[in-house]
């Protein structure tokens, strides 16, 4: 079984209120210009959804407008996914997409620290109304800002949201073969834990042991290691990309229709 907390689903992050503290620190001309940078998507990304998930034009426009009119953007301001975020910002809505294009049952992301990436993934299983994240962290906070450096383990997570996520600390291999060794099958993997190839390598062959056969295998920052470049030619395919970024994510089905020569 997944291993659990110590606390019940939802509460294993402690819930600290600077809400009024950020809007300050935010002119209302710069909470537009990093909401719109929220939103921004790549029609190569869009096409790669649709390769991976069959997802129709009309079921992803819908999915679209409700990223326009949500408001989770406005919530991660609040909760501090500032200018300091601004290189990841757009990859969470095109998570999004992915996660209710694809209507996961069980999702499985490590390295999580804020919570920016989580929070979409599960706004999106929210609205499909369906599936759970389990997050492995605290990730590593080696090369990055101190605005990122800063913040707390999920603290980008909204309350409402957390009924279908397990924070499962202890960043190790050891736990993450514990919730790779649940008997259920995972639809989504995603890697965002560091550029250290070891752990890559470990982390995304284990995932595409236990992906479901409508699995997908994402991987966060492709050009900090050789891992997944390595990855898709052991898989037989040139290295496939999701979102040019920066940074560069890579994604690959299971049923390499993510693959326009598959």
């Amino acid at each position: 079984m997944v291993p659990k907390p110590t606390t019940v689903a939802g509460e294993s992050v402690p819930m600290v209120d600077r809400t009024s503290r950020r809007r300050s620190l935010v002119s209302p001309a710069a909470r537009r210009a990093i909401r719109q940078r929220m939103l921004l998507l790549r029609q190569s990304a869009l096409d790669r959804i649709r390769a991976m998930t069959g997802v129709s034009d009309p079921e992803l426009t819908t999915f679209r407008r409700e990223l326009r009119e949500g408001a989770l953007p406005d919530l991660l301001l609040e909760r501090g996914a500032g200018i300091a975020f601004a290189h990841e910002l757009p990859q969470g809505a095109l998570l999004y997409l992915l996660v209710r294009s694809q209507r996961p049952d069980r999702v499985v992301e490590t390295g999580v620290r804020p919570g920016y990436s989580t929070a979409w993934i599960l706004s999106a299983l929210a609205a499909n109304g369906r599936g759970e994240l389990v997050s492995l962290g605290p990730g590593p906070t080696a090369g990055r800002s101190a605005g990122v450096r800063e913040v707390e383990v999920g603290q980008f997570v909204p309350p409402p949201l957390r009924t279908r996520w397990t924070l499962a600390l202890g960043n190790s291999e050891e736990r993450l073969r514990e919730i790779l060794g649940d008997s259920d099958p995972i639809d989504l993997f995603f890697y965002d834990n560091g550029p250290n190839p070891a752990r890559a390598r470990f982390e995304l062959h284990a995932a595409w042991e236990r992906l479901s056969g409508r699995g997908i295998l994402l991987c966060h920052h492709v050009d900090a290691t050789a891992a997944w470049d390595a990855f898709c030619r052991a898989q037989g395919l040139p290295p496939q990309l999701f979102d040019a970024g920066p940074p560069p994510m890579g994604a690959l089905a299971v049923g390499r229709r993510s693959d326009p020569r598959a």
